[in-house]
């Protein structure tokens, strides 16, 4: 039974996180951390294990942790617990920053622990299948990304996030985004952006090989023009990824199967590892600098 240490206390870790662990039969809720005590206190509670008020004391009492978190408090967390030996499983982005990416990577290579970062849609079964399916059949020219979210309406969760306020739909869902396109094209080695009305942030990459894609994100979308559409074109015509064919919570249960895989088989190369979670995070600083200074930036 793996035992986790929950870092975190909003929506997504009350919701997704400790619901999912606890759900889980190879998974054990071990204790939650949180930087709200209050917070803490009562999401811990309500499952019926301790909470704790110092991060290393959470780390002792756990295998592995669970963060949900702000990128740039994870990336510390995770630090802390490689050193301690504690397998990850993290969120996106791993971190705001790509020198804050490498110290997660060398911390997790350094302890050899295993690492599971937890790109949501890459953990339902149809859309893992169509990916590998899409890559080996090849002859790819270029990818289309759209993802338009409205997280400011009334009552949605993620509105008061000032993370999110602050670094906008790139870093938030730009790395679902790109997710879905690199194990098809593969790694990004240009990246061009440029900003629009409502937060929009446009994306166009060059790939390995010479590949492109387009991608636009924003998290401020009138709530009628909410969409996600990803369309690959190519040799062999067109193909669009599909919806998730289940819950997040699946999802996520799915996540725990994977690390407890890697755990038990002393491997460390899962496809969606710290080292995949840089790559992301590589490119999103890329685009935030190509934005800012309207260039293109070479990777």
């Amino acid at each position: 039974m793996l035992r986790f240490g929950l870092f975190g206390t909003g929506h997504w870790a009350a919701e997704t996180h400790a619901a999912a662990i606890d759900a889980h039969p190879g998974a054990t809720l071990a204790g939650v951390w949180g930087r709200d005590p209050a917070k803490a206190g009562a999401l811990a509670a309500r499952h019926g294990v301790p909470a704790f008020d110092d991060v290393d004391a959470l780390l002792g009492a756990c295998d592995a942790i669970a963060v949900a978190l702000p990128p740039d408090v994870q990336a510390e967390i995770a630090v802390r617990a490689a050193a301690a030996g504690r397998h990850l499983l993290l969120d996106k982005p791993l971190a705001l920053s790509l020198a804050e990416a490498d110290r997660v990577v060398a911390a997790a290579q350094a302890a050899g622990v295993a690492s599971v970062v937890f790109f949501t849609q890459r953990f339902h079964p149809n859309i893992t299948g169509f990916l590998a399916a899409t890559a080996a059949a090849g002859g790819w020219q270029h990818a289309r990304g759209t993802m338009f979210a409205s997280i400011y309406q009334p009552g949605n969760p993620y509105g008061d996030s000032q993370w999110r306020r602050q670094h906008g739909a790139l870093w938030d869902i730009g790395p679902h985004a790109l997710s879905l396109i690199l194990p098809v094209l593969g790694r990004v080695t240009r990246v061009a952006a440029m900003n629009g009305p409502s937060g929009l942030v446009h994306l166009l990459l060059t790939h390995d090989g010479g590949a492109t894609s387009s991608i636009s994100l924003t998290l401020d979308a009138p709530a009628e023009a909410v969409t996600r559409d990803f369309v690959f074109f190519g040799d062999n015509g067109i193909e669009s990824v599909p919806p998730g064919d289940g819950s997040v919570l699946q999802a996520f249960g799915t996540a725990i199967d994977q690390l407890l895989e890697e755990i038990e088989a002393g491997t460390r190369d899962h496809r969606c590892d710290v080292r995949f979670g840089r790559e992301v995070v590589a490119v999103l600083e890329a685009a935030e600098t190509a934005r800012a200074e309207g260039r293109t930036v070479e990777l």
